[in-house]
């Protein structure tokens, strides 16, 4: 690992151990564990799930699939990684810490959680993030188990990326590239979901476990169902459209990609798909510190009903259909979300202090309530889609003579088109970590 890794992680360490002293000593604790998670398994079986480690702990080791660990901070204090690495031979132990990142903390070997449980006995004003079905019966009557005004404080300060955070994002980005550029050339092969997933996660080189969410592989009329779950193995008669929304994992810290597709025959679709790509990219352009993202969506919505319109799609006013909810009928999500070790990321719908943000009436889909900031990372995914349930309730609607429903029933079966890219707040221009990660690949 290069010394340069070494150092970012050992600045992150130090920059959330003084954000973590600052809660402790705020709020009247002198200790915070943070404990790693246990697998949990299947009702009535003795299977569980792949495993993937508590957040909270992802954001300050880079450890996101190895359990029973605990991570306690005591003010003015060298963090102290508790490592658990169990004699197992139904098992692979985890490997030992690497030295890169080791350095930044006092590590403790233990071979079972037992060997750490005396820590939660140690401290007179305690808290502790975990869960209460894996800790309870351990904590004393003076811990409390995550509690909120902590957790909310600890919330909000992922929020604002580490140099190392943006490093992780930036290379999930790379490998999610790759992983696409694959996945797209399968598609025009004429390969199946099943086989077009294969292809992507070989290329990225994750197992289905390590990626950060289930891929979204959908071709035709699949690409309408926004979290469509099911990877079919039959090859479809006919190769209309593609729609792939995929990702990666460094260290825990997740890429969230998407892109659309179609065959070369289809100009007219993808005449479409070009033109959200290109009213996507003006989107990212525009993520600048300060600005509500509340009106960013608002800003995609009259992109999207101005592609719509220029389309023959809807005879209105991309103004009529934003305020009449028409243009909600092709884009029913929101615009987009933070993005760190998780997915969806947290604080998406508080103030910086704490104030409740819910999201408008008219965008109840919406993920991101509040004014972006320097080290936010978004993403951005405005989209086009076709979608049975929604085109009959708009067909039984008052607007319905607006649409002209001959280009409608054209393109449904192609489903939809997203384009989804990450995205840095910095102090000026915003940095897209996808569309940098393509151009490399390019």
């Amino acid at each position: 690992m290069p010394t340069q890794d070494a150092l970012l992680y050992a600045r992150h360490i130090e920059y959330r151990s003084h954000q973590i002293d600052e809660v402790l000593s705020e709020l009247g604790y002198d200790t915070l564990l943070i404990h790693s998670g246990c697998p949990e398994m299947h009702l009535f079986d003795d299977q569980h799930p792949p495993f993937r480690a508590h957040a909270p702990f992802v954001a300050c080791v880079p450890e996101p699939h190895t359990p029973d660990c605990l991570l306690e901070f005591r003010v003015g204090r060298k963090p102290r990684l508790w490592f658990c690495q169990p004699e197992d031979f139904w098992h692979l132990p985890p490997s030992p810490p690497a030295g890169w990142w080791a350095e930044a903390l006092d590590i403790e070997i233990v071979k079972s959680p037992t060997d750490w449980h005396e820590v939660l006995r140690k401290s007179r004003s305690m808290s502790v993030i975990g869960r209460e079905r894996d800790l309870g019966d351990l904590l004393h009557d003076g811990a409390d188990l995550n509690p909120s005004r902590l957790v909310a404080r600890l919330d909000e300060g992922r929020t604002r990326k580490s140099a190392w955070e943006r490093e992780c994002i930036a290379r999930a980005n790379d490998l999610a590239a790759r992983g696409h550029a694959a996945a797209a050339a399968a598609f025009e092969s004429g390969a199946s979901e099943f086989e077009i997933h294969l292809a992507y996660v070989a290329a990225v080189g994750q197992d289905p476990g390590e990626l950060p969410y289930n891929s979204i592989v959908g071709l035709n009329e699949h690409a309408a169902v926004l979290h469509y779950q099911v990877r079919s193995p039959q090859r479809p008669s006919r190769d209309l459209s593609f729609l792939i929304d995929a990702g990666a994992s460094v260290f825990g810290y997740a890429a969230d990609v998407t892109r659309t597709w179609t065959q070369p025959e289809h100009s007219s679709f993808d005449d479409l798909i070009e033109a959200v790509d290109r009213a996507q990219m003006r989107l990212c352009e525009q993520v600048r510190s300060g600005i509500s993202f509340v009106d960013l969506h608002r800003r995609a919505h009259l992109a999207m009903a101005t592609i719509l319109e220029q389309a023959g799609v809807v005879n209105m006013s991309p103004d009529e259909m934003l305020a009449t909810g028409v243009s909600s009928y092709f884009l029913p999500h929101g615009l987009g979300h933070f993005i760190g070790v998780q997915v969806h990321d947290v604080a998406g719908k508080v103030s910086p202090s704490g104030q409740s943000l819910p999201p408008p009436e008219q965008f109840p889909a919406l993920r991101l309530t509040r004014d972006l900031e320097p080290g936010n990372v978004v993403t951005i995914e405005p989209g086009l889609y076709f979608i049975p349930m929604l085109l009959d309730k708009l067909r039984a609607s008052e607007f319905s003579k607006q649409v002209d429903w001959r280009v409608v029933e054209e393109w449904q079966p192609f489903g939809g088109i997203r384009v989804e890219d990450n995205v840095l707040v910095s102090e000026a221009e915003p940095v897209n970590f996808t569309r940098q990660a393509f151009g490399e690949l390019a």
